[in-house]
């Protein structure tokens, strides 16, 4: 299968009235009822098509209004190679765009995922 090389994706934003700047969501989807986000600084080896994952609303910077509704962005999910698709998947429209999520506790990354970044 496609092997592939991840770089973290973070954003930021200005108020153009103050002129601050303020953190934006990090990259983050959800499969089969499980967060995973963005963790970047890896590679990996993907596996199987496993279905399809949902970008959830992003709730940082208060641009959508409560009555908005998502929008629901959607994309391939596939298993990463030796790690279990409850700990971590990569995402994208196809095998070659897809890039590593993992599921965290605060700052914490899950053992085999930490190991995976830490022989990249």
């Amino acid at each position: 299968m496609a092997a592939a090389v991840v770089t973290s994706v973070a954003a930021c934003t200005v108020d153009s009235d103050s002129g601050e700047a303020s953190a934006s969501c990090v990259a983050q989807y959800t499969y089969q009822d499980i967060t995973y986000r963005d963790v970047g600084n890896a590679n990996f080896t993907l596996g199987k098509k496993l279905g399809v994952a949902t970008e959830p609303p992003c709730e940082d910077t208060g641009g959508r209004g409560k009555s908005e509704e998502p929008t629901g962005l959607t994309e391939t999910a596939y298993e990463v190679a030796g790690i279990s698709p409850e700990v971590a998947i990569a995402v994208g429209d196809t095998p070659e765009t897809a890039r590593f999520f993992a599921v965290s506790s605060g700052s914490e990354l899950p053992p085999e995922v930490q190991k995976l970044i830490d022989g990249s």
